[in-house]
């Protein structure tokens, strides 16, 4: 049997969690469909699927193997491409992930733009604050803040961000500029758990370390409601510079115990390593990271400070 057209139907039935509708997609009868996949399996000799009437599972096994074959299935198809003239082409469905917040920020209207520049072009812009897998979540691209530990993904660097805590004119003048971090004690504070997923917050200067132990307020979850707050002059909250860019050109936020932060943090485009980057990945890497690091370069005043 074809092992590519194994690959393809082991492929469809994780893609779509479950083997009628990977029959649909493929346009094959449900029972060829089993029968592919238990051939692969038996060929391979190991179990890929632990199947119930509820859900399907990866195995360990299945898990790795889905790897190589997602990776396998797309160099495949841009090699076609290539044969018959379309290796330039860049055209299907392109799936883009991000946190929410950089998302609504700063990706969003850039994979507008994109979409307009590329008629033969759709993209899936997945929000979701978690570090994604991008092969086994099907994901083309992805945004990501922070060192980049997973050496098996190729990178491009967008620019730097950094955190830094805020807070309006109005209330810092109510309440007082904090000095030192055991000034924070005495304000009011709107913990923003995307950034801050615990209540101490450790810091460096110079030689000296320590930490503050923070009581929150307010707690949100999201980043547009605390900054509304901190707008309001309800409080001090942490965020990372290219959340607040506008706010602190236009004098609505100051920035505070800059001295204190942590060193800037790079930004990257990543995506799978493949020795043939599909058309539409080069498109989307093309066309984003100017427009992507021009964004966060506005935005980074923190950093600047």
């Amino acid at each position: 049997m074809d092992r590519v057209l194994q690959m393809e139907v082991f492929a469809a039935i994780n893609d779509s969690g479950s083997f009628v509708q990977a029959a649909d997609r493929l346009r094959m009868s449900p029972p060829a469909i089993t029968r592919t996949m238990n051939a692969l399996e038996e060929r391979l000799g190991v179990q890929l699927l632990t199947r119930s009437t509820r859900q399907l599972t990866l195995t360990d096994a299945g898990t790795r193997f889905l790897i190589a074959t997602r990776q396998l299935l797309s160099e495949i198809e841009a090699a076609e491409k290539m044969a018959v003239g379309e290796a330039g082409v860049a055209q299907g469905h392109l799936t883009v992930s991000a946190s929410m917040t950089f998302s609504r920020m700063i990706a969003a209207p850039v994979v507008r733009a994109f979409l307009a520049s590329h008629p033969r072009l759709s993209v899936s812009l997945i929000a979701v604050d978690r570090v994604t897998n991008l092969v086994e979540e099907g994901i083309d691209v992805a945004i990501r803040i922070g060192d980049l530990p997973d050496s098996s993904l190729m990178a491009k660097r967008l620019g730097m961000v950094r955190r830094c805590f805020v807070a309006s004119p109005e209330y810092l003048n109510r309440r007082g500029i904090p000095s030192d971090p055991s000034d924070l004690k005495l304000h009011s504070i709107i913990g923003f758990t995307g950034i801050m997923s615990s209540h101490d917050w450790h810091y460096k200067h110079g030689k000296t370390r320590g930490h503050v132990h923070l009581s929150p307020r307010l707690e949100v979850n999201d980043a547009a409601t605390g900054l509304a707050a901190a707008e309001a002059g309800e409080g001090i909250i942490m965020a990372l510079s290219y959340m607040v860019a506008e706010q602190l050109r236009s004098g609505q936020l100051v920035p505070l115990l800059i001295e204190f932060m942590p060193p800037a943090e790079p930004i990257h485009l990543v995506y799978p390593q493949s020795k043939i980057v599909a058309p539409k990945v080069r498109a989307f890497l093309d066309f984003a990271t100017d427009q992507l690091s021009e964004s966060i370069g506005e935005s980074d005043l923190a950093v600047r400070t």
